[in-house]
């Protein structure tokens, strides 16, 4: 039976998501509770990738298992085996060749930067001090909207076929101190939005020019983009199934 479980976690002391030989990802972490407590091997397929550091508001993974899983106990059961910075929200059982990564129609970020040194955000917004033009930055955002090869935001080693993504929604919100940066589309790259992040703090610091900005997506090339903000301030937050994959 295949189930479709959405996961919640602190990304500050894990190196990702995914597996890795020599540091711990949070996949890593779950697989090991799953396995335990349903006392088989179980391997999980998550909706996507977050790099180190990155937070996690709402993503997917699917696992298989013999078991007749009886959701309501199996989250109170995980989330007390778990470390505290991981929670399973949901288990629903989905049909057999429902896929958490490909069958994702759409998927949303947030990025959030502090424009004040705040103790009770450091690890969870970037602290960027330096003056910066919002307005213009808006204007730089709203280019991204549509679909549009985006190499020059995708980090240069990567497995794609292509760079092209549809961008559905791309927009600063300011509320106080705290500056957040909100992107969804179809799809994204390796490390695209922090790039697009990094590369707009360029627009609004004046170091490129809107029209720079412009020429860069043109360009295709991830040398003439900004550098990647820092992954505390970002976070996957929404991901979005059609409704044919359940049962």
């Amino acid at each position: 039976m295949r189930y479709f479980f959405e996961i919640s976690y602190n990304g500050s002391h894990y190196h990702g998501w995914q597996n890795q030989k020599n540091a711990i990802g949070v996949q890593q972490v779950v697989e090991g509770a799953i396995s335990k407590l349903l006392r088989e091997e179980i391997s999980i397929t998550g909706s996507g990738r977050t790099d180190t550091g990155v937070h996690c508001v709402q993503q997917f993974f699917h696992a298989d298992t013999t078991k007749v899983i009886k959701a309501d106990e199996l989250i109170q059961r995980l989330n007390s085996f778990l470390p505290k910075d991981i929670a399973i929200r949901s288990i629903v059982p989905v049909k057999p060749e429902a896929h958490a990564r490909y069958d994702a129609y759409e998927r949303s970020y947030q990025y959030k930067i502090t424009r004040v040194k705040d103790p009770l955000l450091v690890g969870y917004a970037y602290y960027y001090f330096r003056d910066l033009d919002v307005i213009t930055m808006e204007r730089a955002a709203a280019i991204l909207l549509g679909e549009h090869d985006f190499e020059c935001f995708s980090k240069v080693k990567t497995d794609v076929n292509h760079f092209i993504c549809n961008v559905k929604q791309a927009a600063w919100n300011q509320s106080g101190d705290l500056l957040v940066f909100h992107i969804t589309a179809n799809r994204f790259l390796r490390g695209m939005v922090r790039a697009i992040v990094g590369t707009l703090l360029d627009v609004g610091s004046g170091k490129i020019t809107f029209k720079q900005f412009q020429e860069i997506i043109k360009s295709k090339d991830r040398k003439m983009a900004g550098m990647n903000a820092p992954p505390e301030g970002l976070y996957l937050t929404q991901v979005k199934y059609p409704e044919s994959i359940y049962l």
